[in-house]
């Protein structure tokens, strides 16, 4: 048997294995998906103590239906969710005469100090997504002592189990998306790309603290390689 009719038997083959409208095996495996901290405490939706601008019910909607649709098609989604103790360094109500948004320095480190936000237990704390969406939740901030932006470490160094998991799934590419861009987001697309994952943020599924921040945020991601799309669909 010739060459060209081996190959187009392995193609046929291929092609009633793979049922119609079924998600590649590339996808369910190489692209995972991050929605970071979607939490009420960062949403106007929810009167959250540290809102984001922008961060409505249309908002948070559009990146359930994003999230869905990326679920359906195969993709594996994870989460980030900020989870702080009551005494966590980076609340101002635990540094008597200090004001929200003010920074100090702690051990030669900034610490933006801010209002307490997704405390531990508390109904703003929780995902604002259906949790059956996602593959993992991985926690952050949890250490009193440290902030935690990124969903891979927190400020001291210490790692959380998302590099793990993300490798346990096989995922070498990710796309992330939610809030803050200019803090969270950002945080976690870079720390990923230093990881060694390529790495995807989709601007109109976030929203950012200040657009001045927001902007240097963006940028910064180019320069690290990260890719910046407008929305899924560009």
């Amino acid at each position: 048997m010739n060459r060209p009719i081996i190959l187009m038997l392995a193609v046929t083959l291929c092609a009633i294995s793979m049922p119609a409208g079924a998600p590649s095996v590339w996808a369910q495996q190489e692209i995972g998906v991050i929605v970071v901290d979607l939490q009420g405490d960062f949403t106007t939706l929810n009167n959250g103590s540290l809102a984001v601008e922008g961060t409505d019910k249309a908002y948070v909607d559009k990146v359930a239906k994003a999230t869905e649709a990326l679920k359906n098609k195969g993709y594996p989604v994870f989460a980030t969710q900020d989870w702080h103790p009551e005494d966590h360094i980076s609340f101002y109500t635990n540094h008597p005469g200090k004001k929200p948004f003010e920074a100090i320095k702690i051990d030669e480190r900034t610490q933006v100090l801010w209002p307490p936000h997704c405390i531990q237990g508390t109904d703003n704390a929780k995902i604002l997504l259906d949790n059956g969406l996602f593959a993992a939740v991985v926690k952050k901030g949890r250490d009193k002592n440290f902030d935690s932006y990124s969903g891979f470490k927190d400020d001291g160094g210490a790692k959380t189990e998302l590099d793990k998991v993300l490798k346990e799934k096989g995922i070498r590419e990710l796309i992330i998306y939610g809030l803050a861009t200019d803090y969270c987001v950002k945080a976690t697309a870079v720390d990923a790309a230093d990881a060694g994952y390529k790495v995807t943020v989709i601007e109109d599924l976030c929203r950012g603290v200040a657009p001045e921040t927001t902007a240097k945020a963006l940028k910064e991601m180019k320069e690290k390689g990260i890719t910046i799309k407008k929305d899924l669909e560009s």
